[in-house]
């Protein structure tokens, strides 16, 4: 199979020919259809992921075809149309019984604690837990873009969040996370505001449903233009970009009682955010994590797309080659384009 593949972090991946992968006793290999770009991939080809073992094959977003499977799996079919959470559990420890394979300890993490997608097949473990059946109205390019950014979102927003009609949702950072979560929080009936530093990036945001929006290159204070806009701060905020920027200012423009969810990786230098617990103490926020969402709960976020409420093909930016990921992926840290790129074609 044709694969984009580093030996070393930092240098530039190139395209090999490597072995096709074969299928676990419980596993399947899927022939990659499309494939998205993700600052999560920047983030693992820069070093700052330890789970990687090097030599290496990036890629975690995918959709796809079944074309093997081992003998335990039973759930799934040569020929089904699937995609998989990013973060995928071993079905049998305690998180996992609970419904929580989202922090597994034992997690399968394809692009990370395997090789992943960004070649022509990849090989998928614990399949009957984790593949989800895609319906024939949602295309490759579309699925594989809801794999980490959009399902990451959803559960930030839907679950962890708790978001409501009528809440105030302040989104910090607009790139494929922050739009998702604009659009989800909107669909969920919202009031939300995009943040970021760049006029395209915020215009987009308004596509997406963010009915007011706030350039943090252009105003004093974030959080004084999030507490005037929401009339005294917003229910919810969202860090979509993780900086200790973004972070402080999301936990900071929080209303009493906000709930503040962080779903930008925090990793090497901005590990360890100021954050203003005074305010968390005395406000009674509540802060969360989200990372990724349980196979599971896939049915819920498909509904609404089928259904037309969420349109994330919207967000796609751009479709390219395997070759042309390469330069996509070791540049995501100063993309600028709104929305996201997709690998379509192999």
């Amino acid at each position: 199979m044709k694969a984009m593949y580093y030996e070393a972090f930092e240098q530039m991946p190139e395209i090999r020919t490597l072995p096709d992968p074969e299928p676990t006793f419980g596993g399947v290999v899927i022939k990659v259809g499309a494939t998205g770009l993700c600052r999560s991939d920047w983030h693992g080809w820069k070093g700052h992921d330890p789970d990687i073992q090097l030599p290496h094959v990036p890629g975690h977003e995918l959709a796809g075809k079944v074309v093997a499977k081992g003998k335990g799996v039973m759930r799934f079919k040569v020929g089904d149309r699937v995609t998989v959470p990013f973060v995928s559990g071993c079905g049998h420890c305690a998180e996992c019984h609970s419904g929580n394979q989202q922090v597994c300890p034992d997690q399968f993490q394809p692009g990370f604690t395997h090789w992943g997608s960004f070649a022509e097949y990849v090989a998928i473990d614990y399949a009957d837990t984790n593949l989800v059946h895609l319906p024939e109205e949602i295309d490759d390019a579309t699925a594989a873009s809801l794999g980490c950014r959009f399902a990451t979102s959803f559960r930030a927003v839907a679950d962890q969040a708790r978001t409501g009609p009528g809440d105030w949702v302040a989104v910090h950072g607009c790139g494929g996370v922050g739009l998702s979560a604009i659009m989800i929080a909107t669909a969920l009936g919202a009031n939300v505001i995009g943040i970021d530093l760049t006029e395209d990036k915020l215009a987009f945001a308004r596509q997406c449903g963010a009915v007011a929006t706030i350039n943090a290159g252009s105003v004093p204070d974030v959080v004084e233009a999030v507490r005037e806009i929401t009339k005294g701060g917003a229910h919810v905020s969202i860090d979509a970009l993780g900086h200790p920027t973004t972070c402080f200012n999301s936990i900071k423009n929080l209303r009493r009682r906000g709930r503040h969810v962080q779903v930008g990786l925090m990793l090497g230098e901005h590990a360890t955010p100021q954050i203003p617990m005074a305010q968390v103490i005395g406000h009674e926020l509540e802060i969360y994590g989200s990372h990724g969402m349980q196979a599971w709960r896939y049915d819920a976020m498909l509904s609404m797309l089928t259904a037309g409420r969420m349109k994330p093909q919207q967000l796609i930016s751009k479709r390219v080659s395997l070759a042309e990921g390469v330069s996509e992926l070791v540049n995501l840290d100063k993309a600028e384009t709104p929305g996201i790129a997709v690998i379509t074609s192999f």
